[in-house]
């Protein structure tokens, strides 16, 4: 029989190599799984060429009271119009129960910024671009946004009254940076 002595000869501190290989395999085997997780989890962000469409800042600085401009985020129209005091009064004295999909103007403005209006120009109904932000276009019966696609019109508030489409014109994540420029999105 082997001594106790002669036992312990390949242990050093009560550590034996098998020990210490045993913990190599495991730490090289995680080091592999990050190396392998980490590219696969981070090709899942969104590219560099999205990122930079995440946000438009808009200099609103030349947009004159009643008159809107066109724009676009992520590949969409937005519509940026600078309502004038009876746009706004109008708005307001719609009763909610009239409207398809109710909402007040104040809950689709910013508050001490309700002049300014800003919603995706994309028709609910099929996506087609209404009319009414450049000078001259149908702005339907309600004077705001006319869909020549089928026939939806909107208020000034950019909320459905007639057609088809099912909810208003959607209003996107904005702030103002200051009071000439906007940052959607």
């Amino acid at each position: 029989m082997a001594s106790e002595t002669e036992l312990n000869a390949g242990t050093e501190d009560g550590v034996r190599r098998r020990d210490f290989i045993n913990i190599a395999a495991v730490s090289f085997a995680g080091v592999g799984a990050v190396a392998v997780v980490l590219p696969l989890v981070n090709q899942m962000n969104p590219s560099a060429d999205v990122l930079a469409l995440s946000t438009t800042q808009i200099d609103i600085s030349a947009i004159q009271p009643g008159q809107a401009i066109k724009t676009s985020w992520r590949k969409q129209p937005v519509f940026v119009r600078n309502l004038v005091a009876k746009e706004i009064a109008e708005a307001k004295a719609v009763p909610l129960g009239d409207l398809r999909d109710p909402e007040t103007i104040d809950q689709r403005t910013k508050p001490g910024k309700e002049n300014w209006l800003i919603t995706l120009g994309v028709c609910t109904h099929l996506g087609c671009v209404p009319l009414g932000a450049a000078e001259g276009e149908n702005r339907g019966d309600f004077g705001g946004y006319f869909c020549p696609c089928h026939g939806s019109h909107y208020d000034t508030a950019a909320r459905i009254r007639k057609g088809p489409a099912p909810k208003n014109l959607v209003v996107p994540p904005y702030n103002f940076d200051s009071d000439t420029v906007v940052t959607i999105g």
